[in-house]
C-alpha cells in the first residue's frame, strides 16, 4: 500500500513539473529604430540618492546634464595656477537639487548649465590667497566664502552644439564690464545674461552684483566653512 502512494506522489511530481511554464526571454521590440538618433535619445534619468541636504554630494553622482570646464584644476584661471588636485564639482545636497531643477529649464530652451567652480574646501581658498591676497578678487580665507559652504556656483550656458553662450567678459573677469548693473554691452549679451539670472533666481538662486557667472543658493551663508575634501582617482 505505502508503495502505491509513493508511486502517485512521484507521477504528481513529474506531471507538476512538465505543466510548468517556461521563462523565456523576449527582446523589447522598437516600432522603428530608425527614428531612435543620438540627438533624440531620452537622458537617463538617475534616481536620487536619500541624503541629507547639507551633506556634499557629487553632481555628476545625480545628473550627467551638465557641462564641466573646471578652471581651478587647470591654469587656465586668473591665478595662472592650478590649485585642485583634480576636477570635480561637490556641492551641499540642497543646492544640487536646485542646480538640477534650473538646469532642466534650460535644457527645455535648447541650453545646458557649463560649470566653472563649485565648492571649494578652505585650505583651496588659503591657497588662493596666498597667490592673490586681494579681497576684490579673493575672499579672505579668515570669514570664507560661500564656496566654501558648498552653496556657490561659478557657471554659464552652452547651446545644443556647446557652444558658451556670449556673456561680454571671460569667466573671472574683474572689471565693472561683469556686473549685472552694466548695460552698454550688445543687445543679445544683455538677453543670455537675463536668461542666465531668470532662472536661476526662480530656483532658489541668488546672483552677485559684480559677477555674472556667481550665484548663491539662498541662505546659503548659514551653513559652516568646510574643508571636505573629495579623493581623487
Amino acid at each position: 500500500m505505502k508503495s502505491i502512494i509513493k508511486v502517485f506522489i512521484l507521477l504528481g511530481f513529474f506531471l507538476l513539473i512538465s505543466c510548468k511554464p517556461k521563462m523565456v526571454y523576449q527582446k523589447p521590440i522598437i516600432s522603428n529604430p530608425d527614428l531612435i538618433t543620438k540627438e533624440n535619445l531620452p537622458t537617463i534619468k538617475i534616481p536620487l540618492k536619500v541624503v541629507n541636504d547639507t551633506s556634499f554630494v557629487n553632481l555628476k553622482d545625480y545628473s550627467q546634464d551638465f557641462v564641466y570646464d573646471m578652471k581651478y584644476a587647470t591654469t587656465d584661471n586668473f591665478l595662472k595656477a592650478k590649485v585642485y588636485d583634480c576636477a570635480a564639482c561637490y556641492l551641499r545636497f540642497k543646492t544640487v537639487k536646485a542646480m538640477m531643477k534650473a538646469n532642466e529649464k534650460f535644457m527645455e530652451k535648447g541650453y545646458k548649465i557649463k560649470i566653472f567652480d563649485c565648492y571649494r574646501p578652505l585650505d583651496i581658498q588659503k591657497k588662493m590667497w596666498a597667490i592673490v591676497s586681494n579681497p576684490e578678487y579673493v575672499a579672505n580665507p579668515s570669514k570664507g566664502s560661500i564656496h566654501n559652504r558648498g552653496g556657490a556656483i561659478d557657471i554659464s550656458l552652452v547651446d545644443r552644439n556647446g557652444n558658451e553662450l556670449d556673456m561680454g567678459t571671460k569667466f573671472d573677469f574683474f572689471g565693472i564690464e561683469a556686473s549685472h548693473n552694466y548695460d552698454k554691452l550688445p543687445k543679445n549679451v544683455l538677453s543670455n545674461r537675463k536668461l542666465l539670472k531668470k532662472i536661476l533666481l526662480r530656483y532658489n538662486f541668488k546672483s552677485f552684483d559684480s559677477e555674472w557667472w556667481h550665484y548663491n543658493l539662498k541662505n546659503a551663508k548659514l551653513d559652516p566653512l568646510s574643508n571636505f575634501k573629495w579623493k581623487c582617482d
